[in-house]
């Protein structure tokens, strides 16, 4: 739930506030960052925000944010994994081959990872990491800020003063949510390396 701390913030610098907490939370830091949404969407129907300002400013606070973490992982990420990746098997060879599955699926991740604990705070540092173009990042990062934000904001601004509950409901459910979907990301990992990734005297005939 929203601490006393940051309902002080938000109560003593508005829009502010909410731009700022928004920000460190994409960044990595332990913010509630849709229990906040949440909470600015119920002052929006307290009459205490006003709607469009209120929508920007968290777009702008996420979009900051996650643009943070792509430079962040674009310079120090980048550097870490080719001057220290042999001792976690980490290269520039590991680093071309998510580039490439990012330019291909990954990209996504960019824009759906909001809604998934604790996967926002990497996709971004990952992307930077292995040298993804900024315009791709740009349009799949941007387009889920825009996304998640209206989202939470919206349903904070409807559920009105059953926020509290509407906000501890959701962190429950978002749990279960993303551990379901990691692990069903891992078992089509293993699943597609052990029965689909032929080798390459497989695909010429020259297995038997």
């Amino acid at each position: 739930m929203l601490s006393q701390a940051m309902s002080y913030w938000i109560a003593h610098y508005g829009y502010a506030g909410l731009f700022t907490l928004l920000l460190l939370g994409i960044v990595g830091l332990p913010v509630p960052d849709e229990t906040l949404l949440v909470y600015a969407g119920y002052l929006i129907g307290k009459g205490e925000f006003a709607a469009v300002p209120t929508y920007l400013v968290a777009f702008c606070g996420s979009v900051c944010g996650i643009t943070i973490s792509y430079f962040l992982g674009r310079s120090g990420g980048y550097y870490l994994a080719v001057r220290f990746g042999g001792f976690l098997h980490l290269g520039p060879e590991k680093l071309e081959q998510v580039h490439r599955w990012y330019a291909r699926v990954g990209k996504w991740s960019l824009t759906f990872g909001y809604f998934l604990i604790g996967i926002r705070h990497l996709t971004a540092i990952v992307a930077g990491s292995s040298r993804l173009e900024w315009r791709t990042f740009a349009l799949f990062a941007y387009a889920g800020a825009m996304i998640w934000s209206v989202t939470f904001i919206s349903a904070g601004w409807w559920f009105g003063k059953q926020w509290h509950s509407f906000a501890r409901q959701l962190h429950g459910h978002k749990l279960l949510v993303t551990v379901v979907i990691i692990v069903a990301i891992i078992a089509y990992a293993v699943i597609r390396k052990k029965f689909f990734a032929a080798s390459p005297s497989d695909k010429n005939g020259n297995s038997f």
